[in-house]
C-alpha cells in the first residue's frame, strides 16, 4: 500500500448508499450519490471477444470478463468495491487505500487470461477526477436484487468515458510477468445453459443519444422495463429453482487449462477435477443435503441473486420474453433511434448462461452473471457499435 494512501480516511462507503428495492427506480436519478475525486474506475475488456464467441467460446469469454470480480473480491474480502459485469468485461470502483492492490490484481488478471483462456484482456486504472476533469460525472445507486446481494448502478457517463480512454491507450495497466495468477476461488460456469421460457433470450443495450432530452429518453427506458415486467416471469432467465449442473465431463479440459494446470500435471490436475465435479454434481441431481450445504436453497439463492439487468446510463438486459414481445421491444427502439433518443444493440438467441463467483456454498451473498448463449451482451454490443 501506498504511504500516502495508508493514512487516507474513507469518504466514502458503497456499503451506506441505500439500497433500492424495485429495479424500475434506477431510472429516478435522484437516488444516485456522487463517488468521490480520490476513488478510482479498475476496468477491463476482451479484446475481439465478438470473434471469440463466433468461435464458439462464449464462456470463455464470460469467464474473463467476470475474473476481474473474483480477484478482487478475493484479494480485498472486506473492501468497499461495487462493480458491474458486462459479459466480456468487467468495472469497479476502488477506495483510494486499495488502488495499488487492485492495479497488481489487474496486472495478474490480464496475463492469467491470456495463458490459461488464449484471450487478450484490455485493462485500465483510471481516476474518478480525471472523468470529471473531462467534462464528465460518476454517481452510484445500489440495487438490493435480494436480501443478500446488491449490484451497483451507474449514472453521469462517468464509466463510458473511462471505457473509452483506456481503448485510445490512456491509463493502461501491462500484464504482470508470465505465470502470474490472481486468486480466482469460487469463480465458475458449472450450470447447464438455460433454454428460454417464454419464446427467446433477449440481451439488449439502450443509450442515450448524445444530446437528446433525458426526460424522453427516461421515459423510452422506463416503457421498456414495464414491458418486460408486464410478461409473467417478470423477465427472469432463470428458473424460481436455479439451473442444472452441468456434467462432470463437460468443459473439463477447459477448466483445467484455467486452473493453470502444467503438461505435466495435466492428468492428475483433470482427475482430481473430475471427481470433485462428479461429487458436486451428484449433490446437485440429487437435491440431498450434505452437512451444512443445501443444494436445493444453493440453487434458489443463486436465481434470486442473478444480476440479469443493470444500468449504466442505459439499460442492459439480459431477459426471457416472448417473441412478439421481442419484436415490441425492438419496434420501440427503432421508433426512440429515429427520433434521435437512443441508440441500441440486441441480439435473439434461444438459452441464457450463468456465470459464478461463490467462495462459500454456505453463504448466501454469492453473486451470478446471466448473458446470453449465443454471445448475449457482445453481439449487442457489436450491434451498437455498427450503428451511424
Amino acid at each position: 500500500m501506498d504511504p500516502e494512501e495508508a493514512g487516507a480516511p474513507p469518504s466514502f462507503r458503497y456499503t451506506a448508499v441505500p439500497r433500492l428495492s424495485r429495479f424500475s427506480d434506477v431510472l429516478d436519478e435522484a437516488r444516485y450519490v456522487p463517488v468521490p475525486d480520490a476513488w478510482w474506475i479498475a476496468l477491463c475488456d476482451v479484446v475481439m471477444s465478438t470473434r471469440a464467441i463466433e468461435a464458439g467460446r462464449y464462456r470463455s469469454v464470460n469467464i474473463a470478463g467476470a475474473a476481474l470480480i473474483a480477484a478482487v473480491r478475493n484479494a480485498l474480502p472486506e473492501a468497499d468495491t461495487p462493480f458491474v459485469f458486462g459479459g466480456d468485461g468487467a468495472t469497479l470502483l476502488v477506495p483510494p487505500e486499495h488502488r495499488h492492490t487492485v492495479e497488481a490484481v489487474l496486472a495478474m488478471t490480464v496475463t492469467w487470461v491470456r495463458e490459461a483462456l488464449d484471450l487478450e484482456l484490455r485493462a485500465g486504472l483510471i481516476p474518478v477526477a480525471a472523468v470529471r476533469a473531462n467534462g464528465h460525472d460518476l454517481r452510484i445507486a445500489r440495487y438490493a436484487v435480494s436480501p443478500t446481494v446488491d449490484y451497483a448502478m451507474f449514472s453521469g457517463g462517468g464509466l463510458a468515458y473511462a471505457e473509452a480512454a483506456v481503448k485510445r491507450g490512456l491509463h493502461g495497466v501491462a500484464a504482470a510477468p508470465r505465470g502470474a495468477k490472481p486468486d480466482l476461488t469460487g469463480l465458475s460456469c458449472r450450470f447447464e445453459a438455460v433454454p428460454a421460457r417464454e419464446g427467446l433470450v433477449l440481451s439488449l443495450i439502450a443509450l442515450p443519444e448524445a444530446g437528446a432530452d433525458r426526460n424522453a429518453v427516461l421515459a423510452v427506458l422506463g416503457g421498456l422495463l414495464a414491458e418486460i415486467e408486464a410478461s409473467p416471469s417478470n423477465g427472469r432467465p432463470l428458473p424460481a429453482d436455479g439451473p442444472a449442473m452441468r456434467p462432470p465431463w463437460r468443459g473439463l479440459r477447459e477448466d483445467a487449462r484455467g486452473a493453470g494446470a502444467s503438461t505435466g500435471a495435466g492428468l492428475l490436475r483433470l482427475a482430481h477435477l473430475f471427481l470433485s465435479r462428479g461429487g458436486a454434481f451428484v449433490l446437485f441431481r440429487l437435491g440431498v443435503p450434505f452437512g451444512r450445504f443445501s443444494p436445493r436453497r444453493y440453487r434458489r439463492r443463486l436465481a434470486a441473486n442473478a444480476d440479469f439487468r443493470k444500468y449504466d446510463d442505459g439499460l442492459r438486459l439480459t431477459v426471457t420474453c416472448p417473441v412478439a414481445m421481442a419484436d415490441r421491444i425492438e419496434a420501440r427502439l427503432a421508433a426512440a433511434r429515429s427520433a434521435g433518443l437512443v441508440r441500441y444493440g440486441l441480439h435473439r438467441q434461444e438459452a441464457a448462461v450463468v456465470t459464478c463467483i461463490s467462495p462459500s456454498v454456505l453463504r448466501d451473498d454469492h453473486v451470478h452473471f446471466v448473458d446470453g448463449a449465443d454471445g448475449g451482451y457482445a453481439r449487442a454490443a457489436a450491434m451498437l457499435k455498427r450503428q451511424p
